[in-house]
């Protein structure tokens, strides 16, 4: 059976598919993993709850065929210090349609900014169109983590509770996991809103 990428806890690994490409998922709720492609790799068995999507390095990852109308967002936080000024910054696309979003956020940590920006995405998709599949991206292993329920938040758990109850709102809701700085263009994108708002704010002396 064929195998595709996934991040279980922050590390790639290659799960184990049907030959519809989803994932072959255990009477137990567990499916096969192995660390390294090749037939001689060891196997595992992790949960599926566990295996987050992730973007192939270079480029985004394919979207499913059914999801033609796919809201697809991108998410990133950036902190001047950490703790410093935090700056966020969204990238929405819906067919031809784009949305960019960078913002100051005042002063916290870089992972504050990370969450913050991953709700912001989320606040801004009207409710009406919150039954249609979409797909969030972030280089932030903990925010996705923390988010999907595959981490414990254990500091910032206001915030983690808040953003898990409007991902409830949605109908059909992924979480895929991109390397940072690593030419995957809408990330580098969010990269320059989030910390363009900073530059602003320094410029407007709100900081």
């Amino acid at each position: 059976m064929p195998w595709i990428k996934r991040s279980l806890r922050g590390t790639e690994v290659f799960a184990r598919t049907r030959p519809d490409g989803t994932l072959d998922v255990g009477a137990d709720g567990r499916v096969d993993v192995k660390y390294q492609p090749g037939d001689g790799a060891k196997v595992y068995r992790a949960a599926e709850r566990n295996l987050v999507p992730i973007a192939d390095e270079g480029g985004d990852r394919p979207l499913p065929q059914s999801a033609g109308e796919a809201i697809v967002v991108y998410t990133d936080g950036a902190c001047a210090g950490n703790p410093g000024p935090m700056g966020i910054g969204v990238v929405i696309t819906w067919g031809k349609e784009r949305r960019e979003i960078g913002e100051f956020m005042g002063i916290g940590t870089n992972n504050v900014a990370e969450l913050t920006a991953i709700e912001r995405a989320l606040e801004v998709i009207p409710p009406e169109d919150r039954t249609r599949l979409v797909l969030l991206h972030a280089d932030s292993s903990y925010a996705l983590g923390v988010v999907s329920g595959t981490m414990k938040a254990k500091k910032n758990v206001e915030l983690v509770a808040r953003i898990r109850g409007i991902a409830r709102t949605f109908s059909r809701l992924e979480f895929v996991k991109v390397r940072g700085h690593a030419g995957v263009a809408e990330n580098e994108r969010c990269d320059v809103l989030a910390n363009s708002a900073i530059d602003a704010a320094r410029k407007l002396k709100r900081i």
